[in-house]
């Protein structure tokens, strides 16, 4: 009787069934298996000199990251792939010091609505439905600032809230893709390659732990993807392998054992990210109880998440906090009340309690605001439609050079009835992460390509 194996490998190169291979029907499926074996061997060391060639490469300096090989062996271990942590890059080593925070704004803030100039002739002639609100709080040099930012004001009475006004650059267009996504890259995708500034930026910052970059949502944001490994997640409690809940600490137990003494950099990896998964369920174990008089409400509860890692000594060097709801059209609101107002009150409330929360290791945390573009001077039936200067704000530990900084040249010449250009935007980035972690021009030159990076003063 005719015997047929099934497998990827073939049996033989000119016959498909076993009978061919011997004259005895048992020997030739023992044949038969015997090809099968040796095929598959032989692919698994073509798959095995791949990783060896990877990994060399990266030691030689190649270009081949670390991230590529350890996702390269996480592939042939299969098990390892549900998880995120195999392609962190983990390491308790000391590194520069602080945290910085970027709130990306979606849609296209009005900057007016949320700073301007105080009884300004253009303005009052052209957006008269859109001027500033009597609770405003008063800024330098002449500016005010929207009543919505008031659970901000004890920090802008300390100097540390500030903001830069003309905020943009010649690159960036009026549409919220393509403006938002050079926002996020640091440059045209064709200029950075598609990486991410914000991975650019951690180059800089040493090696950390998994938490290093992180990412609050679902999906990784553009700023983050490149080559140092980020993860993403709603909350702590996430992070922790796929599958069953009653088979998951056995999981855990088998892969610890499995990559233990095997003389190889994925053991690295795959403890590196056993750790991080150890911190994530220590701090996800019981609620997480803010500071007494702290709460979080809306876009609070990815702050609440950034708290939580923070205050566990998680190590987190850069982060990022999406928020929508900024493409005022119409009715846009910008006194009390009003659609804008409460979406900057939600906002100024969530980094108020974020930064009440961590108490004295906020000195340590910079939150830097800022959106796609800003939008047109003139208002349009009690909205605006898409323009150029924005608005970046920063939230800081360290004192700040003052309420309203960067360079500011008036209303006077409009760029066709935009806020122009006052101040470049990776300027502003650059400068914003220089203060923050110590960074010498020509590191953050390397982070924004194409761009000659211009020093600018925000910090005391």
């Amino acid at each position: 009787m005719e015997k047929t194996v099934y497998n990827s490998f073939p049996l033989h190169p000119e016959c498909p069934d076993v009978r061919r291979l011997a004259d005895n029907p048992a020997e030739a499926l023992l044949r038969a298996e015997a090809d099968i074996v040796a095929a598959e061997n032989a692919a698994e060391f073509d798959r095995y000199r791949t990783l060896e060639n990877l990994e060399e490469a990266q030691q030689d300096g190649r270009g081949v990251t670390r991230r590529t090989f350890v996702a390269g062996a996480a592939a042939t271990a299969t098990a390892l792939a549900t998880a995120q942590f195999v392609t962190t890059s983990a390491s308790f080593a000391a590194t520069k010091t602080g945290t910085l925070i970027h709130v990306f704004l979606y849609g296209g803030l009005d900057g007016l609505s949320l700073i301007a100039p105080d009884n300004d002739a253009v303005l009052n002639k052209a957006r008269p439905d859109l001027l500033l609100g009597n609770d405003s709080l008063a800024l330098g040099r002449g500016f005010k600032l929207t009543g919505a930012f008031k659970p901000l004001e004890k920090w802008l009475t300390a100097g540390q809230l500030g903001f830069i006004p003309g905020v943009s650059d010649e690159r960036l267009s009026r549409s919220h893709f393509q403006a938002a996504d050079a926002c996020n890259l640091g440059g045209l995708p064709n200029e950075t390659g598609g990486r991410g500034w914000l991975d650019g930026l951690v180059d800089n910052l040493g090696k950390g732990t998994a938490f290093r970059s992180v990412g609050i949502g679902s999906t990784l944001p553009r700023s983050l993807v490149g080559n140092n490994g980020a993860l993403s997640l709603n909350n702590v409690g996430s992070l922790r392998l796929n599958g069953d809940e009653r088979f998951r600490a056995a999981t855990e137990k088998a892969i610890k054992g499995l990559f233990t003494g095997i003389n190889h950099p994925v053991q690295e990896a795959v403890q590196e990210g056993m750790g991080a998964l150890a911190t994530a369920q220590k701090l996800a174990a019981k609620p997480y109880q803010p500071a007494e008089g702290v709460k979080y409400e809306g876009v609070g509860n990815a702050f609440q998440q950034l708290a939580q890692l923070i205050k566990g000594g998680a190590n987190v060097r850069v982060a990022t906090v999406g928020m929508g709801g900024y493409d005022t059209h119409e009715n846009q609101g910008t006194r009390e009340g009003g659609q804008l107002y409460r979406r900057l009150n939600e906002l100024a409330s969530a980094m108020a309690a974020f930064f009440t929360d961590l108490g004295p290791k906020a000195a340590d945390v910079t939150i830097m605001v800022s959106s796609e573009f800003g939008r047109r001077v003139g208002s349009n039936n009690n909205g605006t439609d898409h323009g150029h200067g924005g608005v970046v704000t920063l939230l800081s530990g360290k004192k700040l050079a003052g309420s309203l900084l960067g360079t500011w040249n008036g209303l006077d010449k409009l760029d066709s009835g935009d806020v122009p250009e006052n101040n470049n935007m990776f300027n502003v980035y650059g400068a914003v992460a220089q203060g923050r972690f110590g960074l010498t021009n020509a590191e953050v030159d390397k982070v924004f390509p194409r761009q000659k990076y211009a020093p600018m003063k925000l910090y005391a």
